[in-house]
């Protein structure tokens, strides 16, 4: 039998290990604040399909809210008005180029807008004074949302080629479009009946659907429009996050406090993200499936968070579950910030503290770690195999000094 010596076994080593680290690099998991412009406060609204491009509202230096389209290579850029001081992004398209939401203009009104390659388009109304933008679909070419009419507010569905049409209510005096399907045919929100009771709707193809059960108030919805996510009143007036699945409401529970929001649903419907409260009645971001129940991501992505940094709200997913956004405390800035969250674990040559050098710092990371387990162990999972173990210690020492 012929031995290889201790220097071939080691080149083995390295190069197997090398070979899986290339054949997975990529960013790991991460959290971004986004900041603001010069103000106090931002919140994100929606996240493009590859998560390279998020959209909201920040307040500028004098308290104004301005609609911003972000991007890692761009940072955070300032959409404009429709010719008055404030504007918000409430949604965009999978592949980030168009924009929707409302913006003020001249004489004090505000209107729902698209915005696409740095014009914003005013949507009108449907005879009102104001309308907004909620969600559009996958391609940018169908807007929802809501508008004044002289009967009171009205959802609608809008394309280059309609306009503005009102989608009606359930006899009552307002309805609100809040989500859309990718391909625009399903849209959702909440229409009052003749009673004034607020229901949960879909309309396809504009024909309106009651959800039930009454009290409630769809805010998302599936690639295919048949998941549906939200959120209803109980009998104390508490909210509780719901999921409509072939038309059965399902009841997401909480974080051990006494409300729960739905706002995001993956194109599939199985993740869902929103905001509940725990036991000490503040608000936290939430990741539920089938699977895990309801999460709180300050808990799940704890390793990310500095210290007295916290996620409120996560208001938008993107279709494969990846990417999350939406705001919440940033110690570092003493800001309330929009965040942008990377929830996917992928391989690395060993440089956990992600400085460019993989060194002793990195090292004592994965050691102090070594042994525990989980799903979002964060860079000292440098395999991403679920375990802090041997394999990782290996990695950085393989590539010790590299980039220093």
């Amino acid at each position: 039998m012929k031995c290889i010596g201790q220097t071939q076994l080691n080149t083995l080593i390295s190069v197997c290990l090398m070979s899986l680290i290339l054949a997975t690099a990529g960013w790991s998991q991460s959290l971004i604040w986004l900041g603001t412009f010069g103000g106090y406060w931002s919140q994100a609204y929606g996240v493009s399909a590859d998560g390279q491009v998020v959209v909201g509202y920040a307040s500028t230096g004098n308290g104004q809210r301005r609609a911003f389209r972000w991007t890692a290579a761009t940072g955070m850029q300032d959409l404009g008005t429709l010719g008055g001081n404030e504007s918000t992004a409430y949604g965009v398209s999978a592949d980030g180029r168009v924009v929707v939401g409302f913006a003020y203009n001249a004489a004090g009104m505000y209107h729902a807008f698209r915005w696409e390659n740095g014009v914003m388009q005013d949507l009108g109304s449907l005879g009102g004074s104001y309308s907004v933008a909620h969600g559009a679909s996958a391609d940018g070419s169908v807007v929802v949302g809501e508008s004044d009419t002289v009967a009171g507010a009205r959802a609608f569905r809008w394309t280059s080629a309609t306009g503005m049409q009102n989608l009606g209510t359930l006899g009552g005096n307002q309805s609100v479009a809040y989500g859309v399907s990718a391909d625009g045919r399903v849209v959702v929100g909440y229409a009052r009946n003749p009673s004034g009771v607020y229901h949960a709707v879909r309309w396809v193809n504009g024909v309106i659907q009651d959800l039930q059960p009454s009290e409630s108030i769809a805010q998302s919805v599936s690639t295919d429009g048949n998941i549906v996510v939200g959120w209803g009143w109980n009998n104390a007036a508490q909210n509780f996050a719901l999921r409509w699945a072939d038309g059965v409401s399902q009841a997401l529970g909480t974080l051990g406090g006494p409300s729960s929001r739905a706002y995001g649903v993956s194109a599939d419907g199985q993740v869902v993200v929103g905001s509940a409260t725990d036991v000490g009645f503040r608000s936290n971001a939430f990741r539920w499936t089938q699977e895990t129940r309801m999460q709180n991501l300050n808990t799940v992505y704890a390793r990310l968070l500095t210290r007295y940094s916290y996620l409120i709200e996560a208001r938008a997913i993107s279709p494969d579950a990846r990417y999350i956004v939406g705001y919440g405390y940033n110690a570092a800035t003493q800001r309330y910030e929009a965040y942008l969250l990377d929830t996917r674990c992928t391989a690395h040559n060993g440089d956990v503290d992600s400085n460019g050098c993989v060194d002793d710092a990195d090292l004592l990371q994965v050691l102090f770690a070594f042994g525990i387990t989980g799903d979002n162990l964060g860079r000292v999972d440098c395999n991403c195999d679920r375990i802090v173990d041997d394999t990782d210690l290996l990695i950085v020492l393989f590539n010790f000094g590299n980039g220093c």
